[in-house]
């Protein structure tokens, strides 16, 4: 794991509701990226931990779906916004990215400014030094293109 992911492991799932969902995926996409488990197996997994009866299920759970079905797609936007391809990011940042992506992306009512702010508190929390304003990049670069207003 990323250098900021273990130092920061005390920080770990201590938010509730929907900033806990994306804490909770942030680890398990996290796994996703070295194991290769699928929905049920990651799935499973986050319900028996203690952290998942103070999340927001129903996002957690949609979120997860929705980067499961979808990270060659999130991974092109990715790249096309980057300087690098997503495959060589860190794992930490690379799901940030995929989990601010697909909120923006999503129908949900979550508006933009917050997607940003949680997924640049997720990598100052978790990644390295500089993952933040990374992350801070692409997601604005994304923004800028797709919604110009």
């Amino acid at each position: 794991m990323s250098e900021g992911y273990k130092k920061s492991e005390e920080a770990r799932l201590t938010k509730k509701g929907r900033s806990g969902s994306r804490q909770l995926l942030l680890q398990v996409l996290y796994q996703y990226q070295l194991n290769g488990d699928g929905f049920d197996v990651l799935f499973s997994q986050s319900k028996q931990t203690k952290e998942f009866s103070r999340i927001d299920q129903a996002h957690f759970t949609y979120l997860l779906d929705e980067v499961l079905k979808n990270p060659d797609k999130l991974d092109k936007i990715s790249s096309k916004h980057s300087d690098r391809p997503s495959k060589q990011l860190d794992p930490i940042e690379r799901a940030i990215i995929w989990i601010g992506l697909i909120e923006l992306l999503s129908d949900q009512d979550i508006p933009v400014n917050v997607v940003i702010n949680e997924a640049i508190e997720l990598a100052k929390t978790y990644g390295s030094e500089d993952s933040y304003q990374f992350v801070n990049g692409v997601l604005d670069a994304f923004l800028k293109e797709n919604f110009p207003n």
